[in-house]
This record gives structure tokens, sequence and C-alpha cells, in this order.
């Protein structure tokens, strides 16, 4: 997609009317902008997490004679003005990405600064993380990125009520799934609200699809470069699958016009005008800051269906191992910005992401749930994420940002009909892994 994320990377309200705080053109690698000379410029995606980054922002500035200047992007237009900015006068010294495919073309360029002298200074700014969520955003074995958010499973996210008064369990398996959108039809509910608009919505369903049937290894040889698993049994199995869904009429007629970034799919299933909508965790903060009560009471979540002679274990999950904050090299404040990156495991900051329903990826965040706002969510995230045999990184970060494009226009065409199963084989064969 190129993903446009509340990650991920959700936008709730009009959270994404504005640039917030201080606009673009203060950007300037620290050499300019509201601080002058005595500032870096941190850029992250504009969504309903802003309040924490804001938070540490202004919890750093008060003992560093160097500042930090957070700017918003709108979560739709993020990835394309990190793209158009990086390697120009208006670059921030610091910014939000995904890690693995979305900073490697950076890497490639010499644009971004390795972290290995900051973490030789401070061993902690590597081992107060979760491995397996820290390695993300090393490339050819050298750090680039610090997580800053939270880690960003995809679940199947539902409406409680709306399943009660049609008589639905959440689903544990495919035809569970698919008896549920009947019902929910019969019901004049759209069973799935979906953000097609975005795209990168749409994505989900594939992923998750494509494990279950193929299990990780097949996107695991596509990413390494092998283009023929796309021509596999597993992946024509999954495409009909997808094809199955939406022809039953689970998503309706219009997804297309829909989008996740302007609140759109978060605010169906909130009035129960849906019952479901597959999304990244990043849903509870987006449904607390637009419809709290909701959130508090009457969002449910489960995790992905099960499906039958599948290959992929029941247990593994697709999404976003976390968000990074990642260095360009040419900034005049590395020294200011390794003690900005200090923060992102501080206790401060874990119990801000928590209480947003973010979970942080730091060693230290498991003590923690139990006085968190939403224990039972942030419990449930915590199982999932630490007993998942496969966290399948998003296939849109995966991959560098040069292949967001046709990749996201396969998915849309398939997913709408206008592309067939070797339309869709073809145009991903076609895919640079960079």
């Amino acid at each position: 997609m190129v993903r446009e994320r509340a990650v991920w990377r959700g936008v709730a309200g009009g959270l994404a009317l504005a640039l917030s705080l201080v606009g673009l053109a203060g950007c300037g690698g620290g050499s300019g902008g509201p601080g002058g000379a005595d500032s870096f410029h941190v850029l992250v995606y504009g969504d309903a997490t802003n309040k924490v980054e804001k938070q540490i922002v202004e919890t750093f500035n008060k003992t560093s004679k160097v500042k930090a200047v957070l700017d918003t992007v709108p979560g739709a237009d993020y990835q394309k003005k990190l793209q158009t900015t990086i390697n120009t006068p208006q670059a921030p010294d610091v910014f939000f990405n995904w890690g693995g495919g979305s900073i490697r073309p950076f890497v490639k360029s010499g644009l971004l600064l390795p972290l290995d002298d900051m973490v030789a200074k401070n061993p902690e700014l590597e081992s107060a993380f979760l491995p397996s969520v820290y390695d993300t955003a090393k490339i050819d074995g050298k750090a680039y990125g610090v997580p800053m958010r939270g880690t960003q499973p995809v679940l199947l996210f539902h409406n409680k009520k709306v399943l009660a008064d049609a008589g639905i369990t959440p689903p544990g398996t495919w035809d569970e799934l698919l008896g549920a959108v009947a019902k929910l039809k019969a019901k004049g509910v759209t069973p799935i609200a979906l953000g097609g608009g975005d795209k990168w919505p749409t994505l989900m369903w594939f992923e998750y699809l494509y494990d279950r049937v193929a299990g990780p290894g097949l996107f695991a040889k596509a990413l390494a470069g092998d283009a023929s698993v796309w021509e596999s049994a597993e992946s024509r199995r999954a495409l009909a699958m997808i094809k199955e869904l939406v022809d039953a009429g689970a998503f309706g007629t219009n997804y297309d016009s829909v989008k996740f970034t302007d609140g759109g799919s978060p605010a169906l299933v909130a009035t129960g005008k849906a019952g479901f909508e597959l999304m990244g965790s990043w849903v509870y903060s987006t449904q607390q800051d637009a419809n709290p009560e909701f959130a508090k009471n009457g969002l449910g979540y489960t995790a992905f269906p099960t499906v039958p002679d599948g290959k992929g274990d029941p247990a593994d999950v697709v999404g976003n191992t976390n968000n990074f904050y990642s260095v360009l090299k040419k900034t005049k404040h590395a020294d200011a910005i390794a003690e900005f990156l200090k923060l992102m495991y501080s206790d401060e900051f874990v119990e801000a992401q928590l209480a947003i329903g973010n979970l942080p990826t730091t060693t230290s965040t498991e003590k923690f749930l139990g006085s968190a706002e939403n224990p039972a969510y942030l419990k449930y995230q915590f199982a999932m994420v630490s007993k998942a045999p496969s966290f399948q990184l998003s296939w849109d970060q995966a991959y560098p940002p040069s292949a967001n494009a046709p990749m996201s226009t396969a998915i849309q065409q398939y997913f709408n009909g206008s592309m067939d199963a070797d339309g869709f084989i073809k145009a991903m064969q076609g895919l640079s892994a960079g």
C-alpha cells in the first residue's frame, strides 16, 4: 500500500486535513526551520498516534539544548512527501518508516546513518527491544532504525452488537466466515468494511490468505527473487478463495470508494453499517479517537480464520513488526538525536503507547500490561505476537517502494474483477525485490 498506514497507520476524523505543529516548509536537515541551527526535525505519519509523539518531543525538549521539531504529514500523503524530500534541503533529520524494503533504497543511496556508533555508546538502543522486531530495520547487518510505536499485527475486528443481532460468533474458520457473510447480508448489513480506495487495506486479505494456504515460505521465496511461486497451485488456490469472498458480496459494491485514511471504513463498523474489518491493530487508537464509547465497549477482535488443508500455521501473523525512526546521514545533530531515541524505550513512552492501544516492543512492555486502560486487548495482542511462528511483514513494506504502485494496482484490479488470476500472477512476477 504504497501502504499509507495508520499502520500502519489509521487516520480518524479530520486528522488528515492539514500538517500539524510545523509545516514541511520548515524542514531542513537541522540547518534551518523554526529552531534554527539548534533544532532537528522529526517527520512522522499523521494519525491518531501523533499525540504520543508530541508528548515525547515535549519531554525531550524540556531538558535538551537542541530542540526536536515534530512535523506530521497526513497518512495518505506521507510516502509521497518522504520520497520527494528525502534527498533535498527540506529533508527531515529523523523520519518514520516501516523498516525492511521501505528503507533499503535509502540505505543503498547512502542517505541513512548506520546506528552502530550510537548503539556502541548506549547498548540499550538495541538491547531494550525485542530482537525479532529490532532486526526488521537492519540492512546488510547494520541497524538503521529504532522502534518508535507499537507492533501492528493485523486482526479481524468486529462490531459486537451487529454480530450478536445476526446470531453470529467471531468466525474461527473460513467456512464460518462465509456463513457470517451470508447472515449479515440477509440482515441488510455490509458484511466486511473495506477501505479499498486506499488500496493497501485490500492487500491484507491477500497477505493472510496466502499465508494460511501456502505458509510464509511462498512469500519469502518471492521476496528472494523466485517469481515462479506466484504461479504455484497454492497461489492459485489463495486467489480463488479471494474471488469466492468477493463474489459472495462480502465487501458490498462500493468498497473502492471507501477509505480508511479518512475514517470511512472504521465509521462503517462503529455505526453498525458493517460487521467486520480486517485491519492493523491501530484500529483501536483510531476508534478510540473518533468513537471512544464504541472502542471501549463495542469493538471486538479475533485472529484471521483458519483455512482447510492449508500449509500455514493458524497462529501465523501478518502486519508490521513496528514503525521505526531512521536518521539521515547528513544531520548535524546526531548526538542530540541519540538522546532523543533513548526515550523510545522509556517508561513514559511505553505507558503512553499502551494508553492508546499500541503495544510497544520493548523488553519492559509486559510488566505494564496489567495496569493499562485496555489490558484485555493488549494482552491478546502480546500473546498473539509472542506465540506466532511467523510474523510476516506487510508485502508493501517488505518490497521496496518502487514495487508499491504496480502491486497496489494488481491487488485492486484483481479484487474488483478487472484482472484475472493470470494477470495478477504476471504482475506479481514482474515486481523487483530490490
